[in-house]
């Protein structure tokens, strides 16, 4: 047999404390699969748990360390095994045998003496049930990507939509977004979470589409009854991303929502302060506010790096939490690096240049 045949048949791990039985099924199973035999609990999860993996397993009970069924159940508790088919193949015969091995999440359980053909057609019959069961799991999977990916256009496609009613010339929403996903990284480390933060944040003024243009485009300071009227941007925005299950909209929901929040409790809409404004918020409120005083706007000129980070600074412990401020110092040069990579375009080039930014890097 040459090694690419071996490569391609399938591992069985063979449990019993008795070297005569391993002998016997290996001699069984050596013509059609590779085999593994363990001697002892302990070996078995070893090898149940490591790199190369069995696809089944045949598992006595009785064994001089831990016994079968405490393997069987060990096995179901991990992510990694917990997908093994387990065969118990025991002498213990009895119908609460049987069913306590069910129980514990084994496929089938064949008693000794063992019959060679009946051994193999059960453990053909299960290698294919769990072949199935991994085809079916990787569409599955290959499906949820595909709609996530979908989802994920809708929202980014919405925010920008905010973005053109506002800055119909920039990249504003791309680049705080990207600012917020970095200092994610860096105050938690969290990449999972901190990717999340990237695409919520593309919704954080969405709501912006439900005030008027003369209002949201005055080239001068608004007064009392329009900054009233500005402020509703917030409500409006919760309200078009409604009541979502989704992780991402819900956390589009807390920016939105939270984002205008002040530490000093100064802010709008509920006037919170401190850690009572979620994170999520505290970190794109100072991605939103460096990007929008470093970019041309209908009522001023772009403000210098050095002018904006000042502002920041001072504005420690009062708009901003100061252990962010810290961070977003720290991270200050990949957040320059974005900068200078999304400059603010004629708006079908921003456009496209928003399209083909689907990751946080």
């Amino acid at each position: 047999m040459d090694v690419n045949e071996m490569e391609l048949k399938q591992t069985i791990l063979v449990v019993d404390d008795n070297p005569e039985n391993i002998h016997l099924l290996s001699a069984i199973l050596r013509p059609h699969y590779r085999v593994k035999a363990a001697i002892n609990g302990a070996l078995a999860l070893k090898l149940a748990k490591g790199e190369d993996k069995p696809d089944l397993i045949l598992l006595d009970i009785i064994l001089p360390d831990i016994d079968g069924y405490e393997i069987c159940r060990q096995l179901q508790l991990l992510p990694e095994t917990a997908e093994i088919p387990i065969i118990f193949v025991s002498a213990k015969s009895t119908v609460a045998d049987e069913n306590k091995g069910f129980g514990l999440g084994g496929v089938d359980y064949i008693t000794k003496p063992v019959s060679p053909g009946r051994l193999l057609a059960r453990i053909a019959t299960h290698l294919k049930l769990a072949n199935q069961k991994f085809h079916l799991l990787s569409l599955v999977q290959e499906r949820t990507k595909s709609l996530e990916k979908a989802h994920m256009e809708i929202v980014q496609c919405l925010g920008r939509a905010a973005e053109f009613k506002d800055n119909e010339t920039g990249l504003h929403v791309l680049r705080m977004s990207r600012y917020s996903g970095v200092l994610a990284q860096q105050v938690t480390d969290n990449d999972s979470w901190s990717e999340l933060l990237f695409n919520a944040a593309s919704m954080h003024d969405i709501g912006k589409i439900g005030v008027p243009d003369n209002i949201l485009l005055k080239p001068g300071k608004l007064n009392s009854e329009e900054w009233a009227i500005m402020q509703k941007h917030v409500e409006y925005g919760v309200n078009i991303l409604g009541l979502p299950e989704s992780d991402l909209l819900i956390l589009a929901v807390e920016v939105a929502q939270y984002h205008h929040e002040k530490w000093d409790g100064t802010g709008y809409p509920g006037g919170i302060s401190g850690k009572h404004i979620p994170l999520s918020a505290r970190i794109v409120a100072i991605a939103d506010v460096f990007d929008a005083l470093t970019s041309e706007r209908p009522y001023k000129a772009a403000w210098s790096v050095e002018k904006a980070l000042a502002l920041i600074e001072s504005q420690s412990g009062k708009h901003f939490d100061p252990e962010l401020v810290l961070h977003f110092q720290i991270c200050l040069p990949k957040v320059l690096q974005i900068k200078a990579q999304y400059i603010d375009l004629p708006i079908k080039a921003a456009a496209e240049e928003w399209l083909s930014s689907k990751v946080l890097s």
